[in-house]
């Protein structure tokens, strides 16, 4: 997918002609961004065992994508789960974590930003962002259990037969939100169980698990606050009954960008090989 238009106005002065890579190596999904003049290039992928491999095919997706070459390439940084197993001996490579490619990415999808949440596969961050740079202020993170995460709910949806990709819009169509009291992910599967028992409305369920969900994000985020305005980003940001428990509970919105957060790390990452090519950064 190309994006030309993805860039927040006032950052696309930022951004050098120069052509960078970011590659996120998420826990279940793999991303990469292409800069090339303020133009946007982005590819996904499912996560492979080899995150060199998987690097590799996503590079090779984003150049035949762009038309570029690989020697055009001036850098590359990488991110994510698997960053630290990246590294090419014909371009210059970084890895830089996640939390700073997330922050700058939505530095540069929103140029207001100062505040972040992240949910991934595995784990959820809150993040504060200084506007004025996109460099992290201070961040929290859960990396202890998987409530809320992607892989939760790709669990909840299979319970409720759902799709992944469906389950965000079905909490919706609720018309009585489900309580889900627990927050341990094997004792919310057990609730869920018995709710269908029960004759529950998948509908309703699959709400009740948006906010309980919600409110673990939320305890998480008020360890340090957050300050509009907000960006989702990670792999769950494209669920739809998350954004809405999220709002409801933090009570605040969450801005709107022109591409999809989903590759905000990736982005982010791409913006940094460009600091690092200009010599901004040093290794």
């Amino acid at each position: 997918m190309q994006v030309a238009q993805a860039i927040a106005d006032d950052r696309i002065g930022d951004l050098r002609k120069t052509p960078t890579i970011g590659i996120d190596i998420g826990s279940r999904q793999a991303k990469a961004v292409l800069l090339d003049d303020a133009e946007v290039h982005t590819v996904i992928t499912a996560s492979g065992v080899d995150a060199q491999d998987t690097a590799d095919r996503l590079v090779k997706k984003l150049l035949r994508q762009s038309g570029r070459d690989r020697a055009d390439i001036a850098y590359v940084v990488g991110t994510g789960y698997g960053r630290i197993a990246l590294g090419y001996d014909d371009i210059p490579t970084q890895i830089v974590t996640e939390i700073s490619c997330h922050a700058m990415g939505a530095h540069f999808l929103n140029a207001g930003t100062r505040s972040i949440i992240d949910i991934g596969g595995q784990d959820s961050k809150a993040i504060k962002v200084d506007p004025d740079t996109g460099r992290v202020r201070e961040f929290v993170m859960n990396d202890k259990c998987a409530a809320g995460t992607g892989r939760f709910l790709e669990k909840i949806a299979e319970l409720l037969d759902y799709r992944l990709d469906e389950l965000g819009d079905r909490a919706l169509e609720a018309e009585e939100r489900a309580t889900i009291s627990s927050q341990c992910v094997v004792f919310a599967e057990s609730e869920v169980i018995s709710l269908k028992v029960r004759g529950t409305r998948r509908e309703d369920i699959a709400a009740g698990i948006h906010y309980a969900s919600a409110r673990r994000v939320r305890n998480l985020v008020n360890r340090i606050g957050l300050d509009p305005e907000i960006v989702f980003t990670g792999g769950v940001s494209n669920n739809k009954g998350m954004k809405r428990a999220l709002e409801d509970l933090i009570g605040a919105p969450i801005s709107e960008t022109k591409l999809d957060t989903t590759y905000a790390g990736a982005l982010g990452a791409a913006v940094i090989a460009q600091q690092y090519y200009d010599g901004a950064l040093v290794q």
